[in-house]
């Protein structure tokens, strides 16, 4: 299953058209890595399971270094509580790690990704100018980029927040990795992604961007983002990239059979209704829209092959019980889905 941060559109776009054969070449040899990690990805979600501890502990932080190599997870350079490496990537991850931790462990109670206190465990400098980074189903690996489109996978939090987010859902009983119901896995990644960063931040909704994983792009490439919950489809509009396929509602819903049924395309529906429920309830949005979002995914009762519809329903289901059925909270939910075309019951 591949469950990259950069979709496969878009290096598929690089590797058959870019003028530089250079970037075709390392665009090439991403998809064939992303593609090759799929199995294993697939049987860790199969698997995973975990005991709740008594309470959210500490982080347990692991930083290796693959030197450029395809073995994982590479050379130990920074553990818990270890000095600074000095390694610009590293040192970020690490930081990046302990906040998304923080994050979940402090708005929902959570004791890291599995909530048993699973161990963080990232690689950093993983190939040679990989274009990627991925949760693998036990770690987070990062590529550096091929420096002229890609230059940071490290830098943007949201990014961190992304991956480790296909962990959470992963140990919450998973969603299968294929049409709406992979579709909503990459926008649960997105939805708690953009709440890291703006916990982190401590912005409200009304102040956030929205955006997913802005400033991994080049000088020069025409884009904000790779992904814009706001608004789908205005993420990036360049030559080397194409143009933000991305819907924003079901009556522009994308039908294909690449990219597991369009998981990274379609995703703007949804992702688009947890920013439009987030913004219509103010303040900050993990407090509220996002509790709605995160008990329905650990709920226990979201089918493995959950559409839009399906999921849709579940959140105003727990926005009623959170809040009650008549209040502002579960009119945003069921007035975002309704304006992306998602009915509710």
């Amino acid at each position: 299953m591949r469950c990259a941060i950069i979709p496969p559109h878009v290096l598929d776009h690089i590797a058959e058209r870019h003028r530089d054969e250079r970037l075709r070449e390392l665009a090439e040899r991403t998809l064939a890595i992303d593609s090759g990690r799929r199995d294993a990805r697939a049987a860790a979600q199969l698997i995973a399971s975990a005991e709740p501890t008594s309470g959210p502990s500490a982080p347990k932080r692991t930083i290796h270094d693959a030197g450029h190599r395809e073995r994982l997870p590479g050379r130990t350079v920074r553990s818990e509580g270890g000095p600074a490496t000095g390694d610009k990537a590293a040192d970020e991850i690490y930081d990046w790690l302990g906040v998304t931790f923080d994050f979940y462990r402090s708005a929902y109670g959570r004791d890291s990704i599995d909530g048993a206190g699973l161990p963080l465990v990232a690689t950093v400098h993983y190939a040679v100018n990989y274009d990627n980074a991925f949760w693998d189903g036990s770690q987070m690996v990062y590529g550096d980029g091929d420096q002229q489109i890609f230059t940071t996978f490290t830098g943007p939090l949201d990014v961190t927040g992304h991956e480790l987010t296909h962990g959470v859902t992963q140990y919450s009983g998973g969603l299968d990795y294929s049409d709406q119901s992979g579709a909503l896995n990459e926008s649960l990644s997105d939805v708690f992604g953009s709440l890291v960063k703006q916990y982190h931040l401590g912005q409200t909704a009304d102040q956030a961007d929205w955006l997913i994983g802005q400033g991994m792009f080049a000088s020069g490439v025409h884009g904000t983002a790779l992904r814009s919950m706001k608004a789908p489809g205005t993420a990036y509009d360049d030559p080397n990239l194409g143009k933000d396929p991305q819907p924003a509602d079901m009556a522009h819903f994308v039908k294909t059979s690449r990219d597991n049924g369009g998981v990274h395309i379609n995703s703007g529906i949804p992702n688009r209704a947890f920013c439009l429920a987030a913004t219509a309830i103010g303040g900050h949005a993990w407090e509220k829209a996002g509790r709605i979002w995160y008990d329905t995914l650990t709920g226990g009762q979201v089918p493995t092959d959950a559409d839009f519809a399906t999921f849709a329903g579940m959140t105003h289901a727990t926005a009623g019980k959170l809040f009650g059925v008549k209040s502002a909270e579960s009119d945003a939910v069921r007035q975002a889905w309704t304006t992306v075309g998602v009915e509710i019951e």
